[in-house]
């Protein structure tokens, strides 16, 4: 690859996700299994060959690769946010505010998702939105809908890691 192209395509690797996940708050245990994890999934779908494997290499340009079964939906087949189905979410499951999901209203949306016979994509679905919503949600335990949204659109994890230096 030149330096061209790998400057074109931004790189998970688990030298990236294991401190972007201690940023965030999570512990050793949690970022290193997460990053070993999510690069473990990710990197066989997304890197075709293309990039030596030794560090589990993801690349984001083929992210939509990895669309999981059991999911919102949020995001199209080819890695397109869908505005429709994120609406649809609380339409659906925010049922105490309605623009904010609670735990309830979570689990009750996670399980309306299950596909029959896809346990990867339900264990996946849970993961993600559990560690999510114990990262996001507010000091009422909502996960609001502005925050959700940051979340699809990449800023989220920015807000959270400033909010947690700015806290020390």
């Amino acid at each position: 690859m030149t330096k061209l192209s790998c400057a074109s395509y931004l790189l998970l690797l688990l030298l990236i996700v294991f401190p972007g996940f201690r940023a965030l708050g999570f512990g050793v245990a949690v970022s290193s299994a997460a990053s070993v994890v999510i690069n473990g999934f990710l990197s066989p779908i997304t890197n075709n060959g293309s990039i030596p494997a030794i560090f589990l290499p993801v690349l984001v340009a083929n992210i939509q690769k990895g669309i999981h079964g059991s999911d919102t939906g949020a995001y199209d087949t080819e890695g397109r946010f869908d505005s429709e189905m994120f609406e649809e979410i609380f339409q659906k499951h925010a049922h105490t505010n309605p623009n904010a999901l609670t735990s309830d209203e979570l689990n009750e949306m996670l399980k309306a998702n299950q596909q029959p016979n896809d346990f990867q994509g339900r264990v996946a679905s849970r993961s993600e939105w559990e560690a999510l919503f114990s990262l996001a949600k507010d000091d009422n335990g909502l996960l609001q809908k502005d925050i959700l949204r940051s979340f699809y659109d990449g800023s989220l994890f920015y807000k959270l890691e400033g909010k947690r230096k700015s806290l020390k």
